[in-house]
């Protein structure tokens, strides 16, 4: 069978119509095929979003914006309204989940859909509205930042103009003659730093020779004591040797006699005390005391008496007359004589 020009150009026609009504519906963001699924949401207003504007789910396209509408009699905040669509049939939407309009990259407006997590109070069906937001785009995240910031430079900027208006009016004729006058005076201390610093290295230089001439003398103090090292070495020896003997001393049987001693002179005492012995009974008996200072008294008596008169006592002539008294031998004579001449002399 032969088909005619006419039934081709009208089938060609045919097809072309579908595929252009196919591409309209495809740049409208539905699907070629259609069935797609359609929600609503409404929004203060439209944040820059257009129509064929993709819709994500966690980064994954999932849809596109079917329509932006302007709404004039509804309540400020839902006056833009958006139809979207779901092209995967696998998408459902939770009850209570949100859409935000906001920025996908840096360049393209967009859809996000935030999934709520509660299941049990269902799933939206086609055709059902659900709650709007408009996420902060970049450009208002940049201006709050930028905002403070240029406040800051603002005031930062009218302190730098007061600080200039008033060095400039510092800056006269004044200023100037009183920094010059400065500079003078730093002038005149570098000077005279410069003096000090002479007489600084005039006095190291005498002191370098004092120096040396103590180091000259701690040089010979130190040969001297190399030289006395035998002595001091011996000197050190002999204490060692003394301090050795010191050990090796018999301090303990030292000290035992010396206890002894002690121990035996206070049993002497403890008789003496106790009038026990020739000690004991000096120390005990006053009749015995009183009788031997009477004794010394009567003896001295006798002495002076002799002393005063010896002839009552002794009888002797120079020129061998009779002799008187009691008769004594040459030796006793001799004997008196040199008595009677001591205490006379004394």
């Amino acid at each position: 069978m032969k088909i005619s020009k006419e039934i081709k150009t009208g089938i060609i026609a045919v097809a072309a119509i579908a595929m252009l009504v196919a591409g309209i519906n495809f740049l409208k963001g539905n699907s070629f095929f259609g069935g797609d699924k359609k929600y609503y949401a409404y929004f203060p207003n439209s944040g820059q979003l257009a129509v064929a504007s993709n819709v994500t789910l966690n980064g994954v396209i999932v849809g596109k914006v079917l329509e932006v509408e302007y709404v004039p009699q509804n309540a400020p905040d839902k006056r833009v309204r958006v139809a979207f669509s779901i092209q995967n049939d696998d998408v459902k939407l939770p009850v209570g989940s949100i859409v935000e309009i906001g920025s996908l990259d840096l360049f393209n407006k967009g859809m996000l859909i935030s999934v709520s997590s509660d299941l049990s109070k269902g799933f939206y069906k086609p055709g059902a509205t659900l709650e709007g937001r408009l996420a902060v785009d970049m450009m208002s995240q940049v201006k709050s930042y930028a905002d403070p910031i240029s406040q800051k430079v603002q005031a930062m900027m009218s302190s730098i103009d007061k600080m200039v208006t008033s060095l400039t009016a510092f800056w006269d004729t004044t200023a100037t003659s009183e920094i010059e006058q400065s500079m003078k005076q730093v002038k005149i201390a570098i000077e005279r730093i410069g003096n000090v610093a002479e007489e600084v290295q005039l006095l190291v230089g005498e002191e370098k020779v004092k120096f040396g001439r103590i180091m000259t003398n701690v040089e010979s103090i130190t040969q001297n004591l190399k030289k006395s090292n035998e002595e001091v070495t011996n000197i050190i020896g002999n204490t060692k040797k003394i301090t050795d003997e010191m050990v090796t001393a018999d301090f303990k049987g030292v000290i035992s006699s010396a206890a002894q001693t002690l121990k035996t002179f206070n049993d002497v005492l403890a008789s003496a005390q106790k009038g026990e012995g020739t000690l004991g009974k000096l120390l005990g008996d006053d009749k015995l005391f009183n009788e031997l200072v009477q004794t010394n008294k009567d003896l001295q008596e006798l002495v002076d008496d002799i002393q005063m008169h010896p002839e009552r006592y002794i009888h002797f002539s120079v020129f061998g007359a009779k002799t008187k008294g009691v008769p004594l031998s040459p030796a006793e004579e001799q004997k008196l004589r040199l008595m009677l001449d001591s205490t006379v002399t004394n």
